[in-house]
């Protein structure tokens, strides 16, 4: 097993790169937090202020970095308005990532991983769960920028001295998450009656901590060089299971009232919003069986007890702000 002491971070202010920065400190790692503009919450570990394409200025600070974990990156949005979202995806996931690779490369660092996307496997499952050897089929435009990087990366990497780890996780939530988690906790919050009467879909995400705990094991476990691994709590639930245990944590009882499938399907499609019914009302499941047989990884929490403490805490967080 490597021993890194430094590790470089790049989208350090984000939600999962202040939580690893913080990991790192706590275990005696080095954490270098590459951030675009100054912060203004504190964040551990040395701070470096950068554009990610400035070669010259990042290739000197990697020097003497041991492994780079890339979380820098443009993240899907519900309301894209950019004029060519697909461009905009691959500059900020497939040009910025190439770039930093290859400072990471001339600089010598040993190991190089890129956190990607479950949604480079695809939008859902029907029978079998998405693993390492399910074929490609991102169906996002930011899916396809992240499959794109991970194929650049494997070029550009391959016969270097420089070792690629690609991790593909799904919705990581927590009670800071942003994004469609933020929105869910938001209606649970207030008690509004959710289409969800009957849901039988089944769903894998990752918890924040689960997720911190597997990125801390690829950084320096022998056995993570040149992998791809998909990864998840290991459990899956419904939308319904799911609004139910964090209305738990909040000390609420949530509400349900039915409406078909169907007519959900059509009033998305007729917004433009495909995308939600299929996160809302399809499968989508993780096989995290290679996580667990080549590197021995265990979640550090349990899946039902992390979504009720999400609950807990962001009714705890919006009480204090009340």
């Amino acid at each position: 097993m490597m021993s890194p002491c430094r590790v470089m971070v790049t989208g350090a202010s984000g939600f999962v790169g202040k939580r690893l920065c913080q990991a790192l400190a706590a275990g005696g790692m080095q954490p270098t937090a590459v951030v675009r503009r100054e912060v203004t919450e504190p964040l551990a570990g040395e701070i470096l202020l950068t554009d990610l394409l400035d070669a010259e200025r990042v290739t000197s600070a990697m020097h003497g970095i041991d492994c780079v974990v890339h979380l820098a990156g443009r993240a899907h949005m519900l309301d894209d308005r950019a004029e060519d979202p697909l461009a905009a995806f691959r500059q900020a996931n497939v040009e910025t990532t190439l770039a930093v690779a290859a400072a990471a490369m001339a600089a010598g660092v040993k190991r190089f991983v890129f956190v990607s996307s479950i949604g480079v496997n695809g939008s859902q499952t029907a029978a079998a769960a998405f693993s390492e050897h399910s074929t490609p089929s991102p169906a996002a435009d930011y899916a396809v920028s992240k499959l794109e990087a991970e194929q650049a990366l494997q070029a550009l990497l391959a016969g270097s001295s420089t070792e690629l780890v690609i991790v593909r996780p799904p919705l990581i939530y927590d009670a800071s998450a942003p994004g469609n988690f933020a929105r869910l906790l938001k209606l649970v919050d207030k008690g509004l009656p959710l289409p969800f009467a009957v849901s039988s879909n089944r769903r894998s995400m990752i918890s924040l901590n689960n997720l911190i705990s597997f990125l801390m094991l690829v950084i320096s476990h022998d056995k993570a060089a040149g992998q791809l691994f998909v990864i998840a709590d290991g459990a899956s639930f419904s939308t319904r299971q799911i609004v139910d245990l964090i209305a738990q944590g909040m000390g609420r009882k949530a509400r349900f009232f039915y409406v078909p499938q169907t007519a959900v399907r059509l009033l998305l499609s007729a917004l433009g919003r495909q995308g939600m019914y299929v996160q809302l009302y399809c499968s989508l499941e993780v096989n995290v069986a290679r996580a667990r047989e080549l590197l021995g990884w265990k979640p550090v929490e349990d899946p039902s007890s992390a979504l009720m403490a999400a609950g807990r805490e962001y009714r705890l967080q919006h009480t204090a702000d009340a």
